[in-house]
């Protein structure tokens, strides 16, 4: 009997012990200290194997992390013991949804459903996050899996989280401000819910400062909770995007917080990545290189680590480094898990590494297969993500300066096919006028072959002239581009266009008129020659202001005395 009530009393402080220690798991992965939590939970499942929600919590933990080899190992392992195997029927459902396989998830969250007790609540709070935390969110299934829980337990705190969580994602602030609040009612520990609110507020009308305040007062309350550092470093980044004037200032403190962050976690592979994104985000590439190659020192597996490598190698001036950190990320990633900005960053690093310059300072392509590459791996980002085009004004400027004329019309011409572009403006005209100077520089035979492009640049030029009607110098290469298409329906729009670019520069006054004179000198020639043969008149009207200009022009001079 003395041994059985010690085996008893041995048990129940055991057990004390154990539901202490997923406590302090749970908190630890609140406070994304995942290698922690992970640590715990593996000693928890040593002493404990046939508890199920000790592998379904390492599996979310893996999950959270996106190795998700790793969580369906535990998933599996987990739903075959004795206690509570259903949780990870949910962490594998999740790995379903995150394939894609809804219906696949859908069959092991109904028969989660089937096995919960009257009382059961857990659960349901599980499937809830499962779609909320998947890589394809579906918050509305989520909000109804969630509002099972509540309609079970009006007063769980962890569901009117999770709701919150749920309407935040599907975008409703209100109703998830009042979903945090009501968690904070039932449980008013929760800091996850208090740094939810700030957030809310941080997004209302971009209440920098009552946000500040908020996210300070979950530091007085426990200056040990990590996630409220990130939370201040990306407030007061964003504050410095939308005060510019500021940005400098707001940028140091982002980064601070960050580094205290940082401090608060442990410095797995995982919390090194995410200060990654952040020094990405704030454009500090030193010390993203940095970064990137600590981590290299860590795990030299990870593929994504040589993302974070190109990118500030690029930015740090080292192209061919930043090119072979980019095809190793490339050749060695999930064909899913390239982005668009990877095929640019891998397009200007070769674009960096294959131009050079001439003894006179000219520019000039060193490696034309490189440079070709380049190109081609611009175009596949906007393939990839036509959005990414916002960002080619820059690259299209950086090769026009270089008298690259050619692969910048060809960079403008990419941008210009993403009709929401903000640069389209811009982004037309310099198509033309990348198209006008490559065909100037080209021999008299390639220039025969170069008709198409010319009539691409006149129809870009058309679309500035509808967004700006008065945009002088589009009327100017309009003249210029059909000119240089040379045939009679061509040569009448080149004198249409001439005559809207002479009516607006005279318009301006004196000033710009004397700022144009060659521009406008060659204005009154060309389409004089033109009205020479359908409107006398008119072509001598232009024949004499372009004499005013230059009196000794023989060729002006000449068409004149033929019309006379």
């Amino acid at each position: 009997m003395k041994e059985l009530k010690f085996l008893g009393l041995s048990l129940l402080f055991f057990g004390a012990a154990s539901a202490q220690d997923v406590d302090q798991a749970k908190k630890a992965i609140d406070a994304e200290q995942y290698q922690k939590a992970k640590t715990i939970l593996k000693s928890l499942i040593a002493s404990s194997p046939d508890e199920g929600k000790n592998y379904f919590f390492l599996g979310d933990v893996y999950l959270k992390q996106t190795e998700q080899d790793s969580a369906a190992i535990y998933f599996n392992k987990g739903k075959e013991v004795k206690k509570n195997p259903e949780f990870n029927l949910i962490g594998l459902g999740q790995i379903d949804l995150n394939n894609g396989n809804t219906a696949a998830a859908q069959t092991k969250f109904a028969a989660v459903e089937e096995e919960m007790g009257r009382r059961d609540v857990d659960q349901l709070i599980y499937i809830g996050r499962a779609y909320i935390f998947s890589e394809k969110p579906d918050y509305k299934k989520a909000i109804t899996f969630l509002n099972k829980a509540i309609a079970k337990d009006s007063k769980s705190a962890q569901a009117y989280l999770s709701l919150g969580d749920a309407y935040y994602g599907d975008r409703k602030q209100n109703e998830a401000y009042s979903a945090y609040r009501n968690a904070l009612q039932y449980d008013s520990s929760l800091l996850r819910a208090k740094l939810q609110l700030a957030v809310i507020t941080k997004n209302t009308r971009a209440a920098f400062p009552e946000a500040i305040k908020a996210f300070e007062a979950i530091v007085a309350a426990d200056p040990n909770y990590g996630p409220v550092y990130r939370e201040l470093a990306e407030t007061y980044y964003i504050w410095g995007v939308v005060q510019p004037e500021k940005k400098p200032e707001y940028n140091a403190k982002a980064l601070s917080y960050y580094e205290k962050y940082m401090t608060l976690t442990d410095y797995s592979l995982n919390s090194r990545m995410r200060h990654a994104d952040f020094l990405l985000l704030t454009g500090d590439y030193k010390a993203l290189e940095a970064e990137a190659q600590k981590m290299q020192q860590m795990d030299k597996v990870n593929p994504r680590i040589l993302r974070y490598l190109s990118y500030s190698l690029y930015e740090n001036g080292k192209y061919k480094e930043s090119s072979a950190a980019m095809r190793e990320w490339i050749a060695k990633a999930d064909p899913k898990r390239i982005i668009a900005r990877d095929y640019l960053y891998l397009g200007l690093a070769n674009l960096a590494s294959s131009v050079g310059q001439d003894e006179q300072g000219n520019s000039i392509i060193t490696d034309q297969a490189a440079f070709d590459e380049a190109i081609a791996n611009i175009k596949k980002a906007a393939e990839t993500d036509i959005n990414i085009t916002a960002e080619f004004n820059t690259i299209g400027q950086k090769l026009f300066k270089q008298k690259l004329y050619g692969p910048a019309a060809v960079v403008f011409e990419i941008a210009t096919t993403n009709p929401d572009n903000p640069n389209l403006f811009f982004d037309s005209f310099y198509y033309a006028y990348s198209v006008y100077y490559d065909h100037v520089n080209k021999s008299d035979e390639d220039k025969k072959n170069n008709i198409e492009n010319l009539k691409k640049a006149d129809k870009s030029l058309l679309k500035v002239i509808e967004l700006s009607p008065d945009a002088q110098d589009a009327h100017l290469y309009r003249a210029k581009i059909n000119r240089y298409i040379n045939t009679d329906e061509s040569l009448g729009e080149m004198a249409k266009a001439y005559d809207e670019y002479i009516r607006i520069v005279t318009a301006k006054g004196q000033a710009e008129i004397n700022n144009q004179k060659n521009n406008l000198l060659d204005a009154y020639a060309n389409a004089g020659a033109y009205y020479a043969l359908t409107d006398k008149a008119k072509a001598t009207d232009y024949f004499n202001k372009a004499l005013a200009i230059d009196p000794n022009d023989e060729f002006v001079k000449s068409q004149l005395k033929a019309l006379k």
